[in-house]
């Protein structure tokens, strides 16, 4: 099971991370690392904030990839990414599922469709760590072929202290060389903005929190048990803001939703 941890490959990957002085050289390493402990097809180091958009410190997709779905990610749609939720509530590091943290109908939800599906990703595991009282930055490793293992989550376990000490080395290094964000900043609050009081021109406020958790991936059950409220109560909200926004499906809502962010 171990075996790969004592292999030559993964000496020198350890090495080339301690050897290393820049922070793309650390996380040149941590990717190496990562490549001797389990098969993937692909790793992305995302730095989530509370009050800034997310910063993509590192990653191994190729042009189109990041193209199709980074770039556009960024555009506004990590809003509605289980991820970033995830992030901003985490307060100790962790190794997680990602299957583990999505809402009951996540994989019916239009972000879904447009943005994880492209991936073709079967099983995603990420390391989580928070670096700051406002950021968490998240190692995301994607597999498509098959699921992760036993063997190779015990392994992704046992290199966890690693990980989160080289992660937390990476972000030092970002953050040293890091031009000023303000203007990042003032994007994020705009999208923000745009996604909290979408729809309120004709929305009740209770209809706008069961558009954002439909947009998010919750069912009617789950958006009950969210907001404390009847299953039924939940079916008339969303029958009445699919009537004022003139729209009879989700795919419509995530449709004016991203027509909006894309006017930010």
């Amino acid at each position: 099971m171990q075996g790969k941890l004592e292999s030559p490959e993964w000496v020198a990957a350890v090495a080339s991370i301690i050897g290393a002085e820049k922070g793309k050289e650390v996380a040149r390493g941590l990717t190496d690392a990562i490549d001797v402990a389990v098969e993937h097809e692909g790793t992305a180091l995302i730095a989530f904030h509370k009050d800034a958009s997310p910063d993509v410190l590192h990653h191994t997709l190729e042009p189109a990839g990041r193209r199709h779905y980074l770039e556009r990610y960024l555009d506004g749609p990590y809003l509605l990414d289980p991820l970033y939720q995830l992030a901003l509530r985490s307060k100790k590091p962790s190794l997680c599922r990602f299957r583990d943290e999505l809402p009951d109908r996540f994989r019916s939800s239009q972000y879904y469709r447009q943005y994880c599906e492209r991936t073709h990703l079967l099983d995603e595991m990420d390391y989580v760590a928070p670096v700051s009282r406002n950021t968490t930055v998240v190692l995301v490793i994607g597999r498509r072929n098959r699921m992760f293992s036993k063997s190779e989550l015990h392994r992704l376990e046992l290199i966890e202290p690693m990980m989160q000490a080289t992660i937390q080395r990476i972000w030092r290094a970002w953050m040293a060389r890091s031009a000023d964000s303000r203007g990042k900043d003032d994007v994020h609050k705009r999208l923000t903005e745009c996604f909290e009081n979408f729809g309120q021109s004709v929305l009740t406020r209770r209809e706008r929190d069961v558009s954002q958790l439909l947009l998010r991936g919750h069912s009617s059950k789950s958006i009950a048990r969210e907001l404390s409220i009847a299953p039924g109560t939940v079916m008339v909200h969303k029958r009445n803001l699919f009537g004022k926004l003139g729209i009879s499906s989700q795919y419509e809502l995530f449709s004016l939703l991203i027509d909006d962010l894309g006017r930010i």
